[in-house]
């Protein structure tokens, strides 16, 4: 164990930072050793957030507990400190917080397992390799990195940068590599999936990564998040159509908003009626689960803004749906906005969406009982023994409902054939 780094990890945010901190893991000297408390590591990792006021405030807290759990220590464990809250704020946080030891930003990326291994005295590793710390049933693909749109209310942009595509091959490779764990899901994640491959030369795109990734042996689900609509054209859907399985009818579609006023406001690269969009997916996959995410209290938004909104979502009924209080976030065009709206009418609005959600996910959930579906199982649930947590096709993970399943078979990373016996507001009940 004397090669080991035991380490003591907090991966904060999205998926595609925890796809970060995975590489990281794999790339350090010698190999990681993860532990469970920051007393008993080497070092201290937080992979930060700073999409969002509450993720930034998140971040600080948990930065500021990590050092304070290790502040009398000896010896000390090394603390760093990355991602997106230290490319925002990188030199105020330097000022402020003396007791973390390494800052690294999402620029330096590809140098943060040399960078801490020369902060820790220790000769850089070779090429870095992945350590998974997902469930042993999937894991996710970051296929890209940064953002090429300019919403007015986001800071993706400005900390990741534009848009920085991963080649096919490289992708593939990866793929491969995830497959041979045993995982039976793929989840490819990037700002935006549908603009995959436009910065590549010579040029690729979405459909050709699917056709690299669909034939792969072991793959039983692949499953595609953030898909911009103005990316989904009838052509890409087309293709998706006639791919047929491994690729699950899933979509994860970011509207933000409903109303034309809003979304041209927003600078939305796609700000006609999203109606649209949702017709075209349905028309060609009418079993589809359909996910949005909505911001309500856009400066702007009035009544008759939010009641259309509240409208589309009852008419529309998305299978999943995700909504955010309009955060007001420095350095964005939106913050300079005029008719900002307040919090406690952000938070009211926020409330009324999901009540109604509430209703069309129970409708729709109770139309699954009685019948057989696939169950990729995740983990064993922390309170009741023999009870394990899982998904169906329909359910992506941390974002969605789970299935709580039991039975024979039923283990971590095991894909079983479960009868759903009780429908919940968001989750399942199932019997393998």
């Amino acid at each position: 164990m004397a090669d080991t780094i035991p380490v003591y990890t907090i991966s904060l945010g999205c998926p595609k930072n925890l796809v970060d901190t995975e590489f990281l893991l794999g790339g350090l000297p010698g190999r990681a050793r993860p532990v469970d408390s920051p007393e008993d590591a080497a070092l201290v990792l937080v992979n930060t957030c700073g999409f969002i006021r509450p993720a930034v405030e998140e971040s600080v807290s948990e930065i500021l507990d990590a050092a304070e759990a290790i502040a009398n220590l000896t010896p000390k464990p090394l603390l760093a400190v990355a991602g997106c809250l230290v490319s925002r704020y990188g030199a105020e946080l330097a000022q402020s917080m003396p007791e973390v030891d390494l800052w690294l930003t999402t620029h330096e990326l590809p140098d943060w397992p040399a960078k801490i291994a020369l902060a820790m005295g220790r000769a850089a590793a070779g090429k870095p390799a992945r350590m998974h710390s997902s469930p042993p049933g999937y894991a996710y693909l970051k296929v890209s990195e940064g953002c090429r749109h300019k919403c007015r209310f986001c800071t993706i942009p400005s900390i990741r940068g534009t848009l920085k595509s991963t080649p096919v091959a490289e992708l593939t490779r990866e793929a491969e590599n995830i497959l041979s764990t045993g995982r039976k899901e793929l989840i490819l994640v990037a700002q935006d999936l549908t603009a995959f491959g436009h910065d590549l030369d010579p040029k690729q795109d979405l459909r050709a990564l699917l056709e690299a990734l669909l034939p792969l042996s072991g793959l039983e689900r692949l499953r595609l998040l953030y898909l911009y609509p103005a990316g989904l054209t009838p052509e890409l859907l087309d293709f998706l159509k006639d791919a047929g399985p491994p690729f699950v009818p899933y979509f994860d579609i970011p509207l933000q908003h409903a109303h034309p006023d809003i979304l041209r406001s927003m600078g939305r690269p796609f700000a006609k009626d999203p109606r649209r969009v949702i017709d075209l997916v349905r028309s060609r996959f009418p079993e589809a689960a359909i996910r949005t995410s909505l911001i309500v209290g856009y400066p702007g938004e009035t009544r008759t803004h939010f009641n259309f909104l509240l409208n589309f979502v009852r008419e529309v009924r998305f299978q999943h749906l995700g909504v955010f209080a309009y955060q007001r976030e420095e350095g964005t065009p939106a913050a300079a906005m005029a008719g900002q709206v307040g919090a406690k009418t952000s938070q009211g609005r926020k409330d009324a969406i999901m009540a109604a959600q509430a209703e069309i996910s129970e409708e729709w959930l109770s139309g699954f009982e009685n019948k057989s579906l696939d169950v990729l199982v995740d983990a064993p649930h922390p309170e009741w023994p023999g009870l394990h947590v899982g998904r169906t096709w329909f359910q992506a993970p941390e974002i969605d409902g789970v299935t709580y399943v039991s039975g024979p078979g039923v283990k971590p990373g095991a894909m079983v054939k479960a009868l759903i016996e009780e429908a919940k507001t968001y989750d399942l009940v199932a019997l393998a």
